[in-house]
């Protein structure tokens, strides 16, 4: 059979922007279908914040991969800037995370000795710390909205946008066939093989497959005989215009978060919703982000709501993402269900894959992320969909 292309990428966010990437640059002939513009994908939407990511005795595979992507990011910046011209703004900016009440403050005393535990530098503050710190903080810590919390400088944000602009750039001038509104419907299958993959603008023939559709990976892997949990989880995101930058570490309160940008933007987020595969804003959740930035930094004159969006996270079960080959079939691989992690894991996991299809001897242990792992929790891990979606039942998010 004709073969028009050495791997046929199905997904263009930043996973599968990133795998196009590595196998382009080890000289594989690359194809890449998007359904979407890259600005409609979860990783556009996304924040950007990178939590320290120490490595650790007692560490899962989840904590591996984001160690070693974390790693990449710095090596994959630096050549995305040489390789575009494009800053990504990956920033090691700090993060404070703070809160008010008692039973807050117990749980952020329990996060930080965690953290300490890892290895990553980690700080307690008391209020006035993080009122010298961020004075715009000042008004939340005056009005007990902050009582205290800590500050982890190794916090790190990225700028999914400007990121996804410079693999975009990158994937182009390392020869990828980049095809935007390109819908995958369906594979062909024949021996044990995937013989093509229909789209809304006809075949696409390959040597190789690799899956990486985000929220919508689950119902394609269906048709590769593959039972795959990419539950797509709405999270809505607010941008403020300010006159002025007034932070310069990311503050997270609970599940919300402030992240500075270096141009005087502002961004609030962020929602944790079921709510299928609608990407549509709701104005009582930009509502109440915005009043999330008004508890923490009270009146911002001259402020204005730029945009809102939002995002469809790829769920998973157990808190780790899908990565590998498709069992019983010998060309087709996929990677999916990084949730809210898949921005941070996206450098190993791309490298991760690429080892795979080309066989190469992986850097690290692909087998806890075998597709066809079972996956029977009795309560929900720690990271997996089930328990974010009970956290911010919790917190009201």
């Amino acid at each position: 059979m004709n073969r028009e292309t050495d791997c046929c990428i199905i997904g263009g966010g930043v996973v599968g922007l990133s795998i196009a990437r590595e196998l382009a640059g080890r000289g594989l002939r690359v194809t890449l279908l998007a359904r979407d513009q890259s600005r409609d994908t979860a990783s556009w939407a996304a924040a950007g914040i990178f939590p320290p990511a120490p490595a650790f005795a007692g560490g899962g595979p989840g904590d591996a991969l984001t160690t070693w992507s974390d790693s990449l990011h710095r090596t994959w910046a630096a050549e995305l800037r040489a390789e575009t011209d494009v800053d990504n703004e990956l920033r090691r900016c700090g993060g404070l995370h703070v809160g008010g009440s008692a039973d807050h403050l117990a749980r952020l005393r329990a996060a930080a000795s965690d953290w300490q535990r890892k290895g990553a530098a980690c700080e307690w503050l008391a209020a006035a710390d993080v009122a010298r710190l961020e004075p715009a903080l000042v008004a939340a810590v005056d009005g007990g909205v902050i009582g205290g919390g800590f500050l982890l400088p190794d916090e790190m944000s990225i700028r999914p946008p400007r990121h996804l602009e410079a693999l975009t750039r990158s994937c182009l001038k390392r020869g990828v066939d980049i095809r935007t509104q390109a819908v995958a419907a369906d594979f062909e299958i024949a021996a044990g093989q995937v013989q093509g993959v229909v789209t809304n603008e006809g075949r696409v023939r390959a040597d190789r497959y690799c899956l990486a559709a985000g929220a919508w990976s689950g119902t394609l892997a269906a048709t590769l005989g593959l039972r795959l949990e990419t539950r797509p989880i709405r999270g809505q995101i607010a941008l403020l215009r300010l006159p002025r930058q007034v932070l310069t570490r990311v503050v997270n309160l609970g599940l919300d978060y402030l992240v500075p940008r270096d141009d005087g933007r502002l961004l609030v987020g962020s929602t944790i919703e079921d709510a299928g595969f609608d990407a549509t804003t709701t104005a009582d959740a930009v509502e109440r982000l915005l009043h999330v930035a008004a508890r923490l930094l009270g009146e911002l004159p001259g402020a204005h709501v730029e945009q809102a969006w939002a995002g469809l996270r790829p769920g998973s079960a157990d808190g780790l993402p899908s990565l590998g080959r498709v069992p019983g079939l010998s060309n087709a691989y996929v990677a999916a269900g990084h949730f809210r992690a898949g921005l941070h894991q996206s450098t190993g996991t791309a490298v991760l894959l690429a080892d795979l299809i080309t066989g190469t001897a992986p850097a690290i242990d692909p087998a806890p992320f075998d597709p066809a792992r079972s996956i029977i929790p009795e309560e929900a891990p720690r990271g997996s969909v089930a328990d974010y979606l009970a956290r911010a039942a919790a917190e009201g998010v």
